[in-house]
């Protein structure tokens, strides 16, 4: 079994650990239940739903379900600089 060290704010460690106790669940049971439902689409019932629609909410599921995968860094700075080249709203409404 392996092990993961994870940094988080003071204010995110505090509302996990209070979700899990909340729940009945250690945290580090909660985490794991967390990310097995955010990455299992075959999990089934109400727990594992409202987690991967919580992620789904957030950007990180995509329509399938499943993990989105990271944007390549070099293709985001070329949308980056290709934004706000084209026409703009206002100068097309006054076009007509």
């Amino acid at each position: 079994m392996g092990q993961v060290t994870w940094r988080a704010s003071d204010e995110l460690l505090d509302r996990v650990r209070a979700v899990a106790a909340r729940g009945g669940y250690s945290m580090n049971e909660f985490v794991t239940r967390v990310l097995d439902a955010a990455t299992d689409p075959a999990a089934a019932g109400d727990e594992a739903a409202r987690v991967r629609e919580r992620l789904q909410r957030a950007g990180l599921l995509g329509e399938s379900g499943v993990p989105r995968p990271r944007v390549d860094p070099e293709a985001l700075r070329a949308a980056r600089a290709r934004a706000g080249q084209g026409t703009s709203l206002s100068e097309l409404i006054d076009r007509g």
